[in-house]
C-alpha cells in the first residue's frame, strides 16, 4: 500500500494531524494498535484550556518540596523505586521552572493556547459534533480564605497580562453557580475563556470518523515495525506493509519507542494519572468543571457521570496501577459534592507525555528525511491537538505557519 504520509498514533494529536494533512491534498494512512482516542486522549478532564498560558512548573519553594517529598500529597505521588530513573528528568524540569525560563515557556506556548478553542471548534463543526462544545469555563475553588486572596491577586495579574476573562466568586457566588456543592468554600476563580467537552474520547473518535469519511484510511498495526525504505518509510499494518514518503510520530508516551532506536535523545517522560466516574446522588447536578485547591483533584460533569481526576504520578509508564491518589481524594470529593456509587469497575489509568521545558516537540527530525514529530504536550494534549495538527500540516506542505515553530523544534535537545 502506497500513501503520501503515515501518521503513527490515533490519539487527538495524530488524528488532528491526519485531518489537516488530508485537507491539504495529502493521501494519509492513520495507524494505531487500538481504536482512535482509546489511550491518553480518553482519560483527560475534557478541558480545552485556553486560560492555562503558564505551564505547570516544578515547585521551587521549600514548603511544597517538603510536602511532595513526604509522598502524601494528592497532587503528586511517586514510586520510590522509580526515583533514581526519573531524577535526572526532574532536575531538568526544576531547572526549566526558574522564573525566567518558565516565562520563556509561557511565551512559547501562548500562540498555541490562544488558538486552542477556535481550532477545536472548527473541527467539531466539520465533524458535526459542535453541540459537544461547552463554553462554560472552569472554576477553581478555595476553602482557605488567605490562599484565595493571594490566588485572586495572581489571577487578576495573569488575566490582565494575557487578555483572559476572569470572574472572581465569593462563597455565595460559587454556591449560586453550583448549588449542590456541600463543601465550605471561601470563594472561587471562574476562568471563562476555556471550553470543555463531555467525552474527550468520543470527540477524538468523531474526528477520526471524519478523516475516514473523507477518504482517509485508518489501519491497525505496530508502529515499532517502522523502517526506512528507499526514499521513504515502511510500517507493517494488519492489511500488509504501508510505504510512505513521510511519517509522523504522534504516539504520545510511546513515541520514544520510535525516536530512541533512531538515535534521538529527547528527554520524554510520563506523568501518570487516574480517573473514576460516579453517579450523582439524588438529583445533584454539577454545572462546571471544578478544581478543589485544598483537595488537589478535579471533578467534571461527563456523559458517563461525574469524572474525578487525580494529580500526577511519577512511575514507570507500564508499572502496575497504584491508584492511591484516587483513594485519597475520593472521600474529599464526597464531602464537597454528593457523589453516588462508582460507575467504572476499575480506575482508568493513563500517561501524559511530558518534556522538561514544558513545551512539545513539533517539527521535522534533523537527521532523517521525511520523519516528523508531534508529541510531548504535557498536560495539554487534548487542548492542543487540533492546533498542533494544523501547524504540523502547514510545515509539512510548505505553507506559512500560524506561528514560528522554532520553540518546538527537536533541535533544542541536540541532534
Amino acid at each position: 500500500m502506497q500513501t503520501d504520509v503515515v501518521v503513527l498514533g490515533a490519539g487527538i494529536i495524530g488524528v488532528s494531524a491526519a485531518l489537516h494533512l488530508q485537507a491539504r491534498g495529502r493521501s494519509v494512512v492513520l495507524l494505531d494498535r487500538r481504536g482512535a482516542g482509546e489511550e491518553t486522549s480518553h482519560g483527560n478532564a475534557g478541558l480545552i484550556e485556553r486560560a492555562s498560558v503558564v505551564p505547570y512548573g516544578f515547585p521551587r519553594d521549600l514548603a511544597s518540596l517538603f510536602r511532595y517529598g513526604l509522598n502524601r500529597s494528592a497532587e503528586a505521588h511517586y514510586h520510590l523505586a522509580f526515583l533514581p530513573k526519573v531524577a535526572p528528568w526532574l532536575a531538568q524540569y526544576w531547572w526549566h521552572s526558574s522564573p525566567r525560563r518558565h516565562a520563556v515557556a509561557a511565551r512559547a506556548m501562548l500562540p498555541l493556547i490562544e488558538r486552542c478553542v477556535t481550532e477545536h471548534e472548527a473541527l467539531m463543526r466539520e465533524a458535526d459534533i459542535l453541540p459537544m462544545l461547552r463554553r462554560i469555563g472552569w472554576i477553581k475553588g478555595f476553602r482557605d480564605k488567605a490562599e484565595f486572596q493571594l490566588a485572586e491577586e495572581e489571577a487578576r495579574a495573569s488575566a490582565a497580562l494575557y487578555g483572559l476573562k476572569l470572574e472572581v466568586l465569593s462563597g455565595a457566588d460559587l454556591r449560586a453557580k453550583e448549588p449542590h456543592l456541600t463543601g465550605d468554600f471561601a470563594g472561587g476563580l471562574h476562568w471563562l475563556d476555556p471550553a470543555s467537552v463531555p467525552d474527550p474520547g468520543a470527540v477524538t473518535r468523531a474526528y477520526a470518523e471524519l478523516f475516514e469519511k473523507r477518504g482517509g484510511r485508518f489501519l491497525r498495526g505496530d508502529a515499532r515495525s517502522l523502517v526506512a525504505s528507499g526514499s521513504g518509510w515502511t510500517v507493517a499494518a494488519e492489511e500488509g506493509p504501508v510505504t510512505a514518503r513521510e511519517v509522523v510520530v504522534a504516539l504520545g508516551p510511546w513515541s520514544g519507542e520510535i525516536f530512541r532506536p533512531l538515535g534521538y535523545r529527547i528527554p520524554l517522560a510520563v506523568k501518570r494519572g487516574y480517573h473514576m466516574h460516579y453517579r450523582p446522588a439524588g438529583n445533584a447536578v454539577l454545572n462546571h468543571p471544578l478544581y478543589d485547591v485544598s483537595g488537589g483533584y478535579l471533578i467534571v460533569p461527563m456523559t458517563r457521570g461525574i469524572r474525578l481526576t487525580t494529580g500526577a504520578e511519577f512511575a514507570d509508564r507500564d508499572a502496575a496501577p497504584s491508584p492511591v491518589q484516587l483513594a485519597q481524594v475520593e472521600p474529599e470529593a464526597r464531602r464537597v459534592f454528593p457523589l453516588g456509587e462508582r460507575v467504572d469497575p476499575e480506575p482508568w489509568i493513563g500517561a501524559r507525555p511530558c518534556l522538561p521545558d514544558m513545551r512539545p516537540v513539533i517539527g521535522e527530525a534533523p537527521r532523517h528525511k521525511g520523519l516528523w514529530f508531534a508529541f510531548g504536550h504535557n498536560h495539554h494534549g487534548f487542548t492542543l491537538g487540533p492546533v498542533t495538527g494544523h501547524l504540523l500540516a502547514q510545515m509539512m506542505t510548505g505553507e506559512a505557519p500560524l506561528t514560528d515553530p522554532a520553540p518546538y523544534a527537536v533541535g533544542r535537545f541536540g541532534r
